[in-house]
């Protein structure tokens, strides 16, 4: 029997565009002999709805557009994730995976595990239950899961493993397993794919069952969905995979077990990074109706990589680059940002912002009078570049990207209603160490980021002579600092006794500490590391815990 894993781009609440797919994918597995057409997890709806699911009028919509799309499939298996509601009081929200057949709902397995860290809270609105049958078409028995159900051994706290279960019935029922088929809408963070094949690998190697892994790809606000759909055998060869972060279909014969491999190199981390970036920027912008986009370009690595994946989301011809030289800015950063603009071939407007920071400065010296110049007076430089490009983004409808990375947010080195102001922070998780990763990346095939801006010394210039590390440690002693307390919600005895200097450690959390007001306005950004700031990450403005 052929299978085709089928991932699709979906978007929340565009019933009718993601039931075309879910048609079109199913007549294409019809066309290729398949029996059964597999697509992702709530693919119906899209993921993650959040508080739509509340609205009775959205679970009604995708019943209407389920009970259209039923009539509208090809004569073979099609099994999709949708939400399955029983209606009454209480009404139930079940996270399901149905299999329609001729019009029919011939099987049901709805998701066990309802995951509630990180990013996740699907307890919030789902139900589970505790029932679990087998699908079974052509003779052949398969076990159904929903996401989260097969990372029961991976993740601390869940007293059910429904993989288990599933052999639990086919024990007692007498029958012989096919395999296992799951579901997905995982989303993409540095190592998952490598953690995702592990856990396929042990449940193989455990049960010697082939596994079915069919992940939605996209973005979805903060979130970006990897796809790279596979079929691992009973003997852990991965015999189908589709490609990472494009829309694809692969099938897999049982019979044969030879299956299609539209990816046959792995893919390094960094080049996953990048993909990621850029399909989160493309979609982000697209699905919001956004075709260009405008940013800042100092001279600096932040704004310069941030630029290189504009134009791999946009094309160049839709990226508008500004830059805003203050009485502070050195000549070296103007000609790099020129000479970046140049390689990418973007547009590269000028704006200067001196008689802007002069008038501020004479409006404000009564009130300021026999007060020295401080911090206050390097945000007015930012606020003003922040108004600036505004006012472009509205004037001709850019996307303004902001261009803060996840070290300079953390510890508050950025300013609010200054170089915070846009509407997605497109390397807003990345380290500064990831920047640098992602900007050699960027020049593997030749020269784009000038390697002057690579090599310089980082700096907001906003003061004469300033440097980054004026203010802050290394960036690689902060960067691991940040993982410890922030990915790895380690507290400061234990990233005291990992070898770093508690003076620096005590700043460094003291500084993540009092800047959650600044991160809680900032725009929403692109989730590519563990644990980001934003949707996952949830701490009070006000609190005085020091550990």
């Amino acid at each position: 029997m052929k299978v085709a894993l089928i991932q699709i781009n979906c978007i929340v609440g565009d019933f009718a565009g993601n039931c075309e797919k879910i048609r079109l994918g199913a007549e294409q597995a019809a066309a290729a002999g398949c029996r059964l057409a597999v697509f992702p997890e709530m693919s119906v709806s899209g993921y993650p709805p959040q508080d739509l699911l509340e609205r009775e009028s959205f679970l009604k919509a995708q019943d209407a557009a389920l009970d259209q799309l039923a009539l509208q499939l090809p004569n073979i298996d099609v099994m999709l994730g949708c939400i399955y509601t029983k209606y009454g009081e209480p009404r139930r929200l079940y996270n399901c995976a149905a299999v329609y057949r001729r019009g029919v709902v011939v099987h049901r397995s709805t998701k066990k595990l309802l995951p509630t860290y990180d990013v996740f809270d699907e307890a919030r609105w789902f139900t589970t239950d505790t029932q679990t049958s087998l699908y079974e078409v052509d003779g052949l028995s398969f076990g159904v899961t929903v996401c989260e159900d097969i990372w029961a051994e991976e993740m601390p706290g869940y007293d059910v493993n429904p993989v288990n279960d599933i052999l639990a019935c086919a024990s007692e029922e007498g029958c012989h397993l096919s395999g296992i088929i799951n579901i997905s809408a995982s989303p993409f963070t540095r190592g998952k794919y490598i953690q995702r094949l592990a856990i396929l690998d042990r449940f193989r190697f455990v049960h010697n069952l082939p596994f079915f892994y069919c992940n939605q790809v996209g973005g979805q606000d903060s979130l970006i969905f990897d796809g790279r759909s596979v079929v691992m055998t009973a003997n852990g060869e991965i015999a189908a995979r589709a490609k990472g972060f494009a829309e694809d279909m692969v099938v897999y014969n049982t019979e044969t077990g030879e299956g299609e491999l539209h990816e046959t190199v792995e893919r390094t981390q960094t080049s996953a990074m990048w993909d990621a970036l850029v399909l989160g920027v493309k979609d982000y912008a697209g699905k919001n109706g956004f075709t260009s986009a405008v940013l800042g370009l100092s001279g600096g690595i932040d704004s310069a990589l941030t630029a290189v994946l504009a134009v791999e989301a946009f094309g160049a011809e839709n990226v508008l680059t500004v830059a805003m030289p203050s009485p502070y800015s050195s000549q070296g950063s103007m000609d790099d940002a020129r000479a970046l603009a140049q390689n990418l071939g973007v547009h590269f407007e000028v704006q200067p912002i001196g008689d802007l920071f002069a008038a501020f400065n004479t409006q404000l010296a009564g009130l300021f009078a026999g007060r020295e110049e401080d911090v206050t007076e390097q945000n007015l430089q930012a606020r003003i570049r922040g108004n600036l490009l505004m006012a472009i983004s509205n004037k001709f409808g850019h996307l303004l990207l902001t261009t803060g990375n996840k070290s300079e947010i953390a510890v508050g080195y950025c300013t609010l209603y200054g170089d915070m102001c846009g509407g997605l922070g497109v390397i807003s998780d990345l380290l500064k160490g990831d920047v640098y990763e992602l900007s050699r990346y960027a020049n593997r095939g030749g020269e784009v980021i000038p390697q002057s801006i690579i090599e310089k010394a980082p700096s907001a210039e906003l003061k004469p002579g300033q440097k980054d590390q004026d203010e802050l440690p290394e960036y690689d002693q902060l960067d691991q600092i940040i993982v410890m307390t922030i990915e790895e919600a380690k507290g400061i005895e234990e990233i005291v006794a990992a070898g770093f200097e508690r003076v620096m450690v005590e700043d460094v959390l003291r500084r993540i500490r009092i800047n959650e007001y600044k991160r809680k306005q900032a725009a929403l950004g692109l989730k590519v590391r563990p644990r980001a700031f934003g949707i996952g990450r949830r701490y009070p403005n006000v609190q005085n815990f020091r550990g």
